[in-house]
């Protein structure tokens, strides 16, 4: 897609303005219901899905099945996310009337980051095309430990910080308690972060490691800078209201991780055939349509037998 500065800037805008939105909604601390949770899922779902169809009529069939792709494959692996906030929010011991500003603040660092991130990709792709062949095979890697992890039962036992947060925590200080939804404050003379401060840098660092493997996964589906952005944003943007609407189910979704391992195993195939057409090697190329329709098949496999286990779980539980 040739897309011009000014529609870049319409873009970013309009997300601007939806973002605003949001946060002027949800200002005042406050327990998140199902119902608000489901109308804002809602919402940025319909938003997602008018924005593709927009696509679809201004640029034609194939950035829209990019766009929807991409937006599938960001939101299914966003959803992996949540199980880390949950932890974090835990350890952290966030109050329930806070966690709804600290994920809004958390997903915006993400977002701001992750567009650097983009735009490094779109520069490395377009100077070396080799670069594929790295993006595919980190993402078999990934793939192949998502299995191991979910095999071991490690995955998501336990949240540590990373190296960047001890540094940040060292270097500023942190207050004993929360002090409403401020994010420094004054003890002993001295300026330092509170623990909503910390939380949130936590959300955002966090994110941006997730990135690591979700931005290479959306390459392998499109080359497109500005459909990379605008879906990874649709995704990104109602995390904060899917972490409470599906709160309660996500340790039901026992089979996620197998799901993501296959999609970041199919997708990381496609970025090396990729790869290899480019060199000149005559290989058969996986079409957009073909990894939309292999993404909700997977997606929608995974859930049913996520959920068919719980349920004979709690069955089995439950019996005398």
């Amino acid at each position: 897609m040739n897309v011009s500065f000014s529609v870049w800037a319409l873009t970013v805008a309009a997300l601007c303005v939806l973002i605003a939105i949001d946060f002027a909604i949800g200002r005042k601390p406050h327990d998140v219901s199902i119902k608000e949770a489901s109308i804002w899922s809602a919402i940025w779902v319909a938003l997602a899905i008018a924005f593709g169809f927009g696509l679809l009529a201004f640029e034609g069939g194939q950035p829209a099945g990019e766009f929807f792709a991409g937006f599938i494959t960001e939101k299914s692996l966003s959803v992996d996310n949540l199980f880390v906030f949950v932890l974090i929010m835990a350890k952290f011991a966030v109050p329930s009337q806070y966690q709804a500003r600290v994920l809004m603040i958390g997903v915006l660092m993400a977002l701001v980051m992750r567009a650097g991130f983009i735009a490094a990709g779109a520069a490395i792709i377009s100077t070396f095309s080799w670069v594929f062949y790295i993006f595919g095979a980190f993402l078999i890697w990934t793939a192949w430990k998502l299995v191991q992890d979910a095999r071991h039962e490690e995955h998501h036992e336990d949240y540590q910080e990373n190296k960047l947060l001890k540094v940040v925590e060292r270097r500023f200080g942190v207050a004993d308690r929360y002090h409403g939804t401020k994010l420094f404050v004054q003890e002993n003379g001295r300026r330092v972060m509170t623990p909503m401060m910390v939380v949130m840098l936590a959300i955002g660092s966090t994110d941006v490691l997730f990135a690591l493997d979700s931005i290479p996964a959306i390459y392998g589906l499109t080359e497109d800078p500005y459909i990379v952005f605008t879906a990874n944003a649709f995704a990104l943007m109602g995390l904060r209201q899917l972490y409470f609407l599906i709160g309660g189910l996500l340790r039901r979704l026992v089979h996620l991780s197998y799901g993501l391992s296959i999609i970041l195993g199919f997708i990381g195939v496609k970025l090396v055939l990729h790869a290899l057409h480019e060199s000149g090697v005559h290989v058969p190329e996986i079409s957009v349509p073909v990894s939309l329709g292999v993404i909700v098949l997977v997606l929608a496999i995974t859930t049913t037998t996520s959920l068919m286990a719980t349920k004979k779980q709690d069955t089995g539980s439950t019996a005398p």
